[in-house]
């Protein structure tokens, strides 16, 4: 496999994790280089491992990622979607989205990179450099969720509230455009 294939595939296991970034960036006033560079590399690392975990355990994950990943992904992205609306209609919750913690990023770098996990699983049958295939996926994901953050931070700081629950709109959508792909 080539550096473009690899560089467009990455982009696209990039695309859900940099809209995610934005919904991020949405529930952060005052971004700082730190707090981006935090979301990017809880990102990017998600997107670099889990190819590798799906190339080491290639023929039992194919069976597993393919049959349930995008309930994980659908269930994942809808209660994140919907967290977010909740919080910005009951604002006397305390808004635990603006924080970059373990806890906060944890399941949001999951559900992003579960295609990662099944496009890992796909590499145990080609020929790729993986170490090549994973610094790719890795790095791209690390740029995009940056600036995925600056764009939602830029947005969220002019127009809070209706841009939270748009970013909500927009995991859920995402959610079950991922359900619907895989049951059609």
């Amino acid at each position: 496999m080539g550096y473009i294939q690899l560089f467009l595939i990455s982009i696209g296991l990039a695309m859900d994790a940099f809209a995610v970034s934005i919904c991020k960036g949405l529930s952060i006033k005052n971004i700082d280089r730190k707090m981006s560079i935090i979301v990017g590399l809880y990102f990017g690392l998600f997107q670099a491992i889990m190819p590798l975990i799906g190339f080491l355990f290639g023929g039992w994950f194919k069976y597993f990622v393919i049959n349930i990943s995008h309930w994980i992904v659908f269930s994942l992205l809808v209660i994140i979607g919907m967290n977010m609306i909740f919080e910005t209609i009951n604002p006397n919750k305390d808004n635990l989205n603006n924080k970059v913690d373990f806890k906060s990023m944890f399941l949001p770098a999951l559900a992003t990179s579960i295609d990662a996990l099944a496009v890992g699983v796909t590499f145990a049958f080609l020929d790729v450099n993986l170490l090549l295939a994973i610094s790719m996926i890795g790095i791209v994901a690390f740029i995009l969720t940056v600036i995925g953050v600056y764009i939602g931070s830029s947005v969220g700081s002019k127009y809070e509230n209706k841009a939270k629950i748009l970013g909500g709109i927009i995991l859920i959508i995402i959610g079950f455009k991922t359900l619907l792909e895989h049951l059609l």
